[in-house]
């Protein structure tokens, strides 16, 4: 399996030394990804804490609402990244392979922040819960993703 030219993953010496907002500041801006087509800006970043933020504006729905796949995408980023932080990159990835959310209120403008929380670590699946947030705090999307372990015979 191919990854992704730019990405710049930290080793374990960089991961015990860097702080979770300078690690974020390694995973933004992946080329022709999902998570940079819809403007996903990583916070901070640990191995069983991810936040990352996304922009309403150009992820929304014909209703002028933030699009609830936009926000699945993010959820689904979150999950998947830190599930990587998890493995041994150089003979493991992770992949999403369940995704259920409950929208709980409209997003019209600004931004929304993704918070995940590793929930299960298993030798094969992760279970992460997701919340988003709007500007002032308030949970607009409550979501479950579980990534799949897959070892690359490396």
């Amino acid at each position: 399996m191919t990854l992704h030219p730019d990405l710049n993953w930290p080793t374990p010496e960089e991961m015990a030394r860097l702080s979770p907002q300078e690690l974020a500041a390694r995973f933004g801006g992946l080329s022709g990804t999902l998570g940079e087509r819809l403007g996903v800006e990583f916070l901070s970043v640990e191995p069983a804490r991810i936040v990352a933020r996304m922009p309403v504006d150009g992820n929304r729905q014909p209703a002028g609402r933030l699009h609830g796949g936009a926000s699945l995408a993010l959820a689904e980023e979150l999950a998947s990244v830190g599930s990587w932080l998890n493995l041994d990159p150089l003979r493991q990835l992770a992949v999403g392979v369940d995704l259920n959310a409950t929208h709980v209120r409209g997003v019209t403008g600004g931004w929304v922040t993704g918070e995940a929380t590793l929930t299960y670590r298993g030798r094969s699946l992760m279970v992460w819960a997701v919340e988003l947030r709007d500007e002032r705090g308030r949970v607009t999307s409550m979501a479950r993703c579980t990534c799949n372990v897959i070892s690359t015979g490396a």
